[in-house]
């Protein structure tokens, strides 16, 4: 883990039985945080919340992926701003879906929130986050682009299309992606622990936002794949709902302003490499 590299002593809050003295279980819905969990702490990071482009927004999916930000932010908030000794930060987890589709619009973190269930659901959370700045603690809140990953989220779904050489763009892949390596998004979080400046909204996503083209082009030349297989708009339509209108068609073109003024520094900028490192798929020759 990133934190323990960095000589960060880390306990972690779970919702199974705790397997070892650095975990503690806790019911997010009850409200209730363990007091020995927080006791002490420097620094609190909260990365709850389930997966958004796991299925169709129902209406049941709708509350899911609202509890699951709300109930573990508004506790940690709330157990925060009841200590006498809080820590320093509270580091929460966002999306840049904050932003809704804005077309080819180059979106820093004073861009205003967009339209759509998303970008409410984002707002919503963050207010809940900033709420422990009442109690004098520093809060920041790191709007993720797509975070490229083989073990899990978009970049782990499409593997298998695209190696199987069915990939290719969506609908017109004119729509922009703002994406983070795994590596960077680990290291954005405990930059942002150990640099006082980094507070508020900070984009943490890549400075070079591509099309959907070009990642869906990029990937397949890094698997050595065709992309020939484009999906058109009214088939994600009609598999995924509103789920893909807000999300898969979106065009979001964030870029990392606020982060970048506070001195991090991006190991993968591009998205090409980050792709091989994530992959293992390093350049012949190299």
């Amino acid at each position: 883990m990133r934190l323990n590299a960095e000589g960060w002593d880390v306990r972690r809050l779970v919702r199974r039985p705790a397997a070892g003295p650095d975990e503690f279980t806790w019911d997010p819905a009850g409200g209730e945080v363990p007091a020995a969990a927080l006791a002490g702490v420097t620094a609190v990071i909260n990365l709850a919340g389930e997966n958004i482009a796991a299925g169709r927004w129902t209406e049941p999916r709708r509350r899911v992926l609202r509890s699951s930000r709300m109930e573990p932010t508004r506790a940690l908030a709330r157990a925060i701003g009841g200590m006498p000794r809080p820590p320093e930060v509270f580091a929460c987890a966002s999306a840049v879906g904050f932003y809704g589709d804005r077309g080819n619009l180059v979106l820093g973190e004073d861009a205003s929130r967009g339209e759509g269930f998303l970008s409410e659901l984002t707002a919503e959370w963050e207010q809940a986050g900033a709420a422990v700045e009442a109690s004098g603690v520093r809060w920041a809140a790191l709007r993720l682009g797509v975070v490229l990953s083989p073990e899990g989220g978009a970049l782990a779904r499409l593997l298998p299309i695209f190696r199987l050489g069915l990939g290719g763009r969506l609908a017109t892949g004119k729509q922009w992606m703002s994406w983070i390596s795994r590596e960077d998004a680990a290291a954005a979080f405990v930059h942002v622990l150990a640099t006082p400046s980094c507070r508020g909204p900070l984009n943490a996503c890549s400075p070079g936002p591509v099309t959907n083209a070009d990642f869906t082009r990029l990937l397949g030349f890094v698997l050595r794949r065709p992309v020939a297989f484009p999906v058109p708009a009214f088939a994600l339509r009609l598999g995924f709902g509103r789920m893909a209108e807000e999300t898969l068609l979106a065009s979001t073109r964030a870029i990392p302003r606020a982060l970048s003024a506070t001195g991090f520094r991006f190991g993968q900028p591009g998205l090409e490499a980050a792709l091989r490192l994530e992959l293992g798929r390093p350049r012949v020759g190299s």
